[in-house]
């Protein structure tokens, strides 16, 4: 069933969806509804056209492997996962270009460029190239070398219009747009906010 309901165009509901599954009681990121609403915002930023392509190809590439990962330990949790790897030391975990630990930090810092961006569409602020480059300075670009924060900031440029945005969320009107953003972003923002807290205890914040 979910295949089916992925093929058909993208609905905000999706995301929503998987990111208000994604946290347990004991405040642990479930792996299968995390990499669910990432397949939710690719379909989102793929919807966008080519302008997002340096950030959702990448992203694409990043959710597959983290997939490889949970077949292969059948992790459950992001907690899991982590656990997993800081068990072979950090030199070993440094070391490795494709662990998971490196690939959900990618996800990670992505994550809250598209938090900061749909509270920026949800504030009504209409200049959505203004709302996306602020959104990417205040995250992904202090990762990024400067050829691609250069790309990056003339693509958003192209952007559509704050009522397209809203239009290609899928929901129904813009208020109704709106109303399920004010209810999308918060679960975003406690996954966004756990897995910080994880990474900076376990110093993988900085993780080459």
């Amino acid at each position: 069933a979910m295949a089916a309901a992925a093929a058909g165009p993208f609905s905000l509901r999706e995301v929503l969806d998987a990111f208000r599954r994604c946290v347990t009681e004991q405040r642990e990121v479930l792996l299968e509804p995390y990499l669910s609403g990432w397949r939710g915002l690719i379909r989102f930023l793929q919807s966008l056209g080519a302008v997002f392509s340096f950030i959702s190809k990448d992203a694409v590439a990043k959710v597959a492997l983290l997939e490889g990962h949970q077949q292969q330990h059948g992790f459950v949790s992001l907690q899991s996962l982590v656990q997993h790897e800081l068990a072979a030391g950090p030199a070993a975990l440094r070391a490795r270009s494709d662990s998971g630990c490196r690939t959900v930090l990618r996800l990670h810092r992505a994550l809250r460029w598209l938090q900061l961006f749909l509270e920026g569409l949800r504030s009504g602020e209409p200049r959505t190239s203004v709302l996306c480059t602020d959104a990417y300075n205040a995250s992904l670009a202090q990762h990024h070398p400067w050829v691609v924060r250069k790309a990056a900031t003339v693509a958003f440029c192209a952007l559509p219009s704050r009522d397209a945005f809203l239009e290609i969320m899928n929901v129904g009107s813009q208020e109704e747009a709106v109303a399920m953003l004010g209810e999308a972003i918060p679960y975003i923002g406690d996954v966004y906010s756990i897995t910080q807290e994880l990474f900076t205890q376990h110093k993988l914040l900085d993780l080459p």
